[in-house]
Order: C-alpha cells, then sequence, then structure tokens
C-alpha cells in the first residue's frame, strides 16, 4: 500500500474522480447528523424517498414507497409521514434522518450523537436497529457519542482524551448492562467525559 492511498476492497478511493466519490458515497455510506439535515419542502416520506430514489436500486414508486414504509415503521415515525419537518418534534426529525440513512442498507453508517433528540425507548429502537445492520448486513457503524447507555450496543469503544485515544473497550460477548458498568467505570475515571464510540 501506498502512503496517501486509501483502499476499500480493491478500489484505491484517492484515485477516484469527483463522480467516483459521489458514486462510492451513494453507495457505500450512510449519514446521521446532529442537526438532522432534512429537507423542509418534503414530507417526512420524501425525504427517505428521496434517498431510496438517488440510490436507484428500488425500481418503481411502489418498490420505493414499500422500502421506505418498512423503515419508518420500525422506527415509529409512520404516523407523521405526510407531515413537513417543521410539524414534527426533534425526536421525530431525528427518526426521520436515521430512517434516511438507513434504507438504503450502507456498508458503513457514520452517526453523530443520533439519539441525543430520542426518549429511552426510541432511543433503544434505533440502537437495536443499529446492531441488527452490523449483524445482519455486516455494516459498520461509527457513533460520536457522550451517552453511557448508546455506547453500550457498540462492540468497541475507544475514549478520546485531549484529542488523543486513551482507553479503549472491547464487548467480547459480555451482557450489555455488564458492558454499561465497565463503560461508567471509565467515566468516573476521566470526570464522565465518552468522546468516541465505534
Amino acid at each position: 500500500m501506498t502512503a496517501g492511498h486509501i483502499f476499500y476492497g480493491d478500489v484505491d478511493i484517492t484515485e477516484l474522480t469527483e463522480n467516483g466519490l459521489s458514486e462510492f458515497r451513494k453507495r457505500n455510506l450512510g449519514f446521521v447528523f446532529q442537526e438532522y439535515n432534512l429537507l423542509d419542502t418534503l414530507t417526512i416520506e420524501e425525504n427517505i424517498m428521496l434517498a431510496v430514489t438517488l440510490f436507484g436500486e428500488a425500481r418503481g414508486r411502489s418498490a420505493v414507497r414499500s422500502r421506505c414504509e418498512e423503515m419508518m415503521r420500525l422506527l415509529g415515525i409512520y404516523e407523521v409521514r405526510d407531515q413537513f419537518p417543521y410539524q414534527v418534534s426533534g425526536g421525530q426529525k431525528q427518526r426521520c434522518a436515521c430512517a434516511r440513512a438507513l434504507v438504503n442498507h450502507p456498508k458503513l453508517l457514520l452517526a453523530d450523537e443520533p439519539t441525543g433528540a430520542l426518549d429511552s425507548r426510541a432511543a433503544g429502537t434505533l440502537l437495536e436497529t443499529f446492531s441488527r445492520l452490523n449483524k445482519e448486513r455486516r455494516a459498520t457503524i461509527f457513533m460520536v457519542t457522550h451517552d453511557a447507555f448508546s455506547a453500550s450496543y457498540c462492540s468497541r469503544i475507544l475514549f478520546l482524551q485531549d484529542g488523543k485515544i486513551f482507553h479503549e473497550l472491547i464487548r467480547a460477548g459480555k451482557e450489555r448492562r455488564q458492558f454499561l458498568g465497565e463503560i461508567l467505570d471509565v467515566l468516573s475515571l476521566t470526570g464522565g467525559e465518552l468522546s468516541y464510540v465505534k
């Protein structure tokens, strides 16, 4: 491997054109932003449908709608599908943003505080969905969080302090409750700051 090159399988990402990079992102990455990044002129359902349409895999409106409906039901936002982002709660916006990121089954999901605006039940549903995506579709999920509960769903946690990794925890088959205890133990040594979770 040459210095400065990044490979994904046999593809050298650093050699891709702008169109190639765009296609790579579309096919492989999902993003969940802390600020939702929904389009205000589209309904909740249309925001999710847009991601499927741009992906180009599902053929026909009924196939697109079916994929979106499954994700909306899973994340508990089907009942607000015809409303616009400004008409729904912050938690519903975040679940829409998550549905949009997950609907195309990305190989790598990048999530910035995905449970920040969610109540505990919605957060649990979302984190279970992330876990299933990881196990069943072998997707990698890189999540940034300050929440120990969210972190306890992960298989590997990297703790950052002053911009450097200072500790790592690996779940390795432990029950989630036990793993949560280990996370809290590390946080008690650092003054409660949990920065990055993988």
